[in-house]
């Protein structure tokens, strides 16, 4: 069955296309424009041409048309698995590694990897099977992922409720004068560049709690509490109050720091608390940080001494 996504039209003037285009929405501009142009695109229940200017309280329906099944083929990978039982598994995702396929990434993902590892429940679909909530590639940490679809519901529901925790250690470039704090601030699409994630009015609300754990020269190390779970969010957040993440390219730091190479941003999803789908107990996971992002703190701290 085509999946339909419907929204209202907060601020007019826009072509359809890049109002849809900038709405947070998971498709590109040129797809969404070929949506309009089959008539999968209806404003208040009619269709329109790409070049209709939306006005403020249009009601949009968008019909997705269904994809091609691809089957994922599971691949021996090495998986880091923090614990594991009938329900779920909890996994510390290497940093480089993509969490499900998707265009450029048919093969070598955390996904393909757990399906070879366990059956994996179906909710998400093919491409996403047991994939409750998602990291970045280049980001480092805890995942939870469903064995069945029962269970898969339940941990859904508790992340929607807010009810599960999720805390991030990141290291962001400059000096925090606050020992903790909040930002509050709406992410959707960047409205000139689809492929990141922006602080913009009319996004989708976004918080995230910040907390100081240690301070060098030009640098802090964070512990991070998402609220919400928007795409990007800590990374868009940091450089949003203009201390990006390091290593992170994408949004504001350079991919060097103190004469070592980085391959990503040093953000890693260190703490995972839940709920036991079927024992309804309490259950909280740790991992260390990995040992590049331990190397840039250990020659921070050297320098710090100088």
């Amino acid at each position: 069955m085509p999946k339909t996504t419907e929204l209202t039209i907060n601020d007019g003037g826009k072509r359809i296309d890049a109002a849809l285009a900038s709405a947070g929405l998971e498709h590109s501009r040129s797809t969404l424009a070929s949506w309009i142009k089959d008539g999968q695109v209806l404003v208040n229940g009619q269709p329109v041409k790409s070049s209709y200017k939306v006005k403020s309280g249009d009601k949009i329906r968008i019909t997705v048309p269904d994809t091609k099944s691809v089957a994922i083929q599971p691949e021996n990978i090495p998986l880091d698995i923090v614990y594991e039982d009938d329900d779920l598994l909890v996994v510390n995702k290497e940093q480089g590694m993509v969490v499900h396929p998707a265009a450029g990434h048919a093969g070598g993902t955390l996904v393909n990897a757990l399906l070879f590892h366990a059956p994996l429940s179906s909710i998400n679909g093919e491409f996403r099977p047991g994939i409750v909530h998602r990291i970045d590639r280049d980001t480092s940490g805890l995942l939870m992922v469903a064995k069945n679809d029962r269970a898969h519901q339940a941990l859904a529901a508790e992340l929607k409720a807010h009810k599960t925790e999720r805390y991030y250690y990141a290291l962001v470039k400059g000096e925090f004068k606050e020992d903790h704090g909040t930002v509050d601030a709406p992410i959707g699409r960047h409205p000139k560049d689809r492929k990141k994630q922006a602080v913009v009015a009319g996004g989708r609300e976004a918080v995230t709690h910040f907390e100081v754990l240690e301070r060098f020269h030009g640098y802090t190390l964070l512990r991070l509490a998402l609220e919400t779970g928007r795409t990007h969010q800590i990374r868009v957040h940091m450089q949003y109050i203009g201390h990006p993440v390091v290593g992170d390219a994408t949004y504001g730091h350079q991919q060097e720091l103190l004469g070592i190479s980085l391959k990503g941003q040093l953000l890693h999803a260190k703490t995972l608390v839940l709920t036991q789908p079927t024992t309804g107990e309490k259950m909280t996971f740790d991992s260390p940080l990995p040992s590049s992002f331990e190397r840039v703190l250990k020659a921070l701290k050297e320098e710090q001494k100088l």
